[in-house]
């Protein structure tokens, strides 16, 4: 069911009709040589028509490049970075943004699962309204690991985490930050999700998300798996969610981003 938005919702900026950005930032993984990279890309650069973006393992030309003439979308962007990663990211960022505007017209909460920092969940919110949102935000994350336990350790992960997210939306009424373990941490989870981005970075706790959080999903709604293209450290992601997604007649949508998504019927 679409749901009357009350408050004005960011209008596109007009683009200059020849003006094209071009974005470069070093900040990739998987690299044996990170000098020589940035030297041949800064070369390539050089030889490509306008529209570059080289960031995130993300190297394309010829593109519009549309996240930096959404001037509400780099306001909020840039406001929100605390680390390089975030910047080179902005991609990523914006399909998440923009997939929000389609989600706040639906009848659902918004859930992401690993929120790490909240950067994120940040970023949308200030993109569509800031404390005056109108939906509720659910972050679920772990936020420190017990020793032995399977996960991809994050710079930040340890004692206080929780409480310095918890703070950083203080001026926000509607997010809900909630320390636990997937699945059990699932069990106050919204019945209805208009957007449920998942970034738990470990293949295990996405599928235990997924049983939990897909079939309240509201039809529209948007599911955006964070890892799911990337090969690296993450490929047991795709190669146990395809069959999951498989098994309820979707197939997930791959992004050059390396994020993968799912429109919900």
């Amino acid at each position: 069911m679409d749901l009357p938005v009350t408050l004005p919702l960011p209008r596109l900026t007009p683009p200059a009709p020849t003006v094209v950005k071009n974005y470069f930032l070093p900040v990739f993984w998987g690299v044996s040589n990170p000098d020589r990279l940035v030297e041949l890309m800064r070369e390539i650069s050089t030889l490509v028509q306008p529209g570059h973006h080289f960031a995130d393992n993300f190297f394309t030309w010829g593109r519009n490049n549309s996240m930096f003439d959404d001037a509400a979308f780099v306001e909020a962007w840039s406001k929100n970075i605390d680390a390089q990663s975030d910047e080179a990211i902005v991609w990523r960022r914006y399909i998440l943004a923009t997939m929000a505007f389609h989600a706040i017209h639906l009848d659902g909460d918004f859930v992401e699962c690993g929120c790490y920092r909240g950067t994120g969940i940040k970023i949308v919110l200030d993109y569509l309204g800031g404390p005056a949102f109108p939906r509720e935000f659910w972050g679920y994350d772990l936020f420190e690991h017990a020793p032995g336990m399977e996960h991809h350790p994050m710079q930040d992960h340890g004692p206080g985490l929780a409480d310095e997210v918890r703070r950083k939306f203080a001026a926000y009424p509607q997010v809900r930050i909630v320390q636990g373990e997937i699945p059990g941490v699932l069990s106050d989870a919204p019945e209805r999700i208009a957007y449920l981005h998942i970034d738990l970075n470990q293949a295990t706790a996405e599928i235990a998300a997924l049983e939990v959080l897909f079939d309240r999903v509201v039809p529209g709604g948007i599911v955006i798996l964070d890892d799911y293209e990337w090969a690296m450290a993450y490929r047991r992601q795709k190669l146990l969610e395809d069959p999951w997604f498989e098994a309820r007649g979707y197939r997930v949508m791959p992004l050059p981003t390396g994020q993968g998504m799912v429109i919900k019927r």
